[in-house]
């Protein structure tokens, strides 16, 4: 600790201590009571500063009769004081990364714009954007594809386009300068039905929501905050544009937040398009969350918590029953955390019946793979880089016609139980390659992936020296190469489609 003479001029420094002390962040609220959720919130968040003390971190030079005066003040039990070695606070450690150092840097990673939407330019006419989406599925992946040049420039197209009619979006995280909410916001300034459920309880969120919450009202927004009782998870942005035959709804699904700054440092999937079946069930998903509909059946989609864990159930169940009969049986997950005790079991179980089972867990995983006679056939990976990978991603084999989701739920029991949550299928084939293509490149990394030992140790894979190209670079590597320069000369079998 130094210059502590500056702070305290005139004083003898004696000795120096540092501390952290970590309150209860939970809000605990009854929202079936609350007149105006956003000003119960609001109240919320001013009472967290005062919350009980949950954690209490000490510098482990701290003598005991110093901790013992914190944890009397505090309230606390030897229990809630942790000792630490080193810094206590290490987010104050990123103004370094600001210096100008670049040899310990990453080399700046331009996103480059995905073909289809090539042809697409501020000067284009918002209608282009719409006549682009009839002709079939959009696939991008960020941050190898712009946001602003998909994303952004989807809900900017639906803002200024005459003909359309409506605009629905959910908001979870992201802030009121953001492209996509001033796009809302021109959007319902020219007469647009704009509505858009914004959720306030994103943890540590809150305050920015609320923002961001009365900025769209204030504009002539409709907005509402969500089903009592659930947290919406999901992201998506629909576009009502009148045409020549009636009304037609467009669409984008995607796994990650609408915010163009994550968008360059997460990883995640965005599908646009105007398929009838699939734009119907979307737009029953919106009114299910405003209140105008009870919709418990949908034509394509998986919805939380109404039938997506039946779901996945039953597709864990069909692998096995192919692996049984000796057909080909394997499914392939990417997700940011797996803690759901029935989805482990059945994975527990397919594994059991001989179904390969390759899991791709960035963060928490309650199973544990390699386990002789219960889970032999599982192997996890954490793939740790440049980017977070963010995505869910599902792949079940089905006997040579593989089916494909993409969407925003992980097999947490949270997310299944507690969110609104939506999965789509991914049903275009030349998409599907182009998927299948990054969970190959995943699973085959020796650069960046962590592979759980059956003890739930993680031991880091090591580079082959036999082997040359990809599982040597790295997957975010391959990715940047593969579309900023290979993607380029491969031709229309994945560029013309992602």
């Amino acid at each position: 600790i130094h210059n502590l003479d500056v702070l305290f001029s005139g004083m003898e420094i004696v000795a120096a201590h540092p501390f952290r002390v970590t309150r209860n962040a939970s809000i605990e609220r009854n929202e079936e009571e609350a007149d105006d959720l956003l000003e119960m919130i609001s109240e919320e968040l001013r009472e967290r500063r005062f919350a009980s003390v949950v954690r209490l971190e000490v510098d482990e030079s701290m003598p005991e009769s110093v901790r013992t005066i914190l944890q009397n003040e505090l309230k606390l039990s030897q229990l809630d004081i942790y000792p630490v070695s080193g810094l206590l606070g290490l987010a104050d450690l990123f103004p370094l990364a600001d210096m100008n150092l670049p040899l310990l840097k990453y080399k700046p990673w331009t996103p480059v714009i995905s073909q289809r939407f090539a042809g697409l330019t501020q000067k284009s006419r918002p209608s282009d954007m719409f006549s682009l989406l009839r002709q079939g599925h959009i696939l991008v992946h960020h941050p190898y594809h712009s946001f602003s040049a998909s994303t952004q420039r989807f809900i900017e197209s639906a803002a200024r386009d005459p003909q359309v009619m409506a605009i629905k979006q959910t908001v979870y995280r992201t802030n009121d300068k953001s492209p996509v909410i001033q796009a809302l916001i021109q959007a319902a300034e020219s007469g647009k039905q704009v509505a858009v459920l914004v959720e306030l309880k994103a943890r540590f969120d809150e305050e920015r929501n609320i923002g961001v919450a009365r900025t769209l009202e204030n504009a002539g927004c409709h907005v509402t905050y969500g089903l009592v009782g659930l947290k919406t998870h999901a992201k998506l942005s629909l576009a009502v544009r009148e045409e020549e035959d009636g009304l037609r709804t467009y669409y984008h699904v995607g796994t990650g937040n609408y915010n163009a700054k994550t968008a360059t440092l997460y990883t995640d999937f965005g599908l646009y398009g105007c398929q009838p079946e699939l734009a119907a069930d979307l737009m029953d998903v919106f009114n299910f969350l405003t209140g105008y509909s009870r919709q418990t059946v949908y034509r394509k989609i998986l919805v939380a918590p109404v039938n997506m864990r039946q779901r996945f159930l039953d597709l864990i169940d069909t692998e096995a029953a192919h692996a049984l009969a000796g057909r080909p049986a394997r499914l392939i997950i990417q997700m940011n955390g797996l803690d759901d005790q029935q989805l482990v079991q059945k994975l527990y179980e397919a594994s059991q019946a001989g179904v390969q089972c390759d899991l791709i867990v960035r963060g928490n995983c309650r199973l544990r793979p390699g386990l002789p006679g219960i889970s032999d056939n599982i192997r996890v990976l954490s793939v740790i880089g440049r980017f977070l990978e963010h995505p869910r991603i599902f792949y079940f084999e089905n006997n040579g016609d593989p089916r494909y989701f993409m969407g925003s739920a992980d097999w947490m029991s949270r997310n299944l139980n507690n969110r609104v949550e939506v999965v789509v299928p991914i049903e275009d084939q030349h998409l599907q390659l182009y998927v299948r293509h990054v969970l190959d490149t995943l699973l085959s990394d020796h650069r960046q992936a962590w592979e759980m030992m059956p003890d739930g140790r993680y031991q880091q894979r090591q580079p082959r020296e036999d082997v040359a190209g990809l599982c040597n670079v790295g997957t975010h590597e391959h990715m940047m190469q593969y579309i900023g320069t290979y993607a380029s000369q491969i031709g229309a079998e994945f560029t013309n489609y992602a």
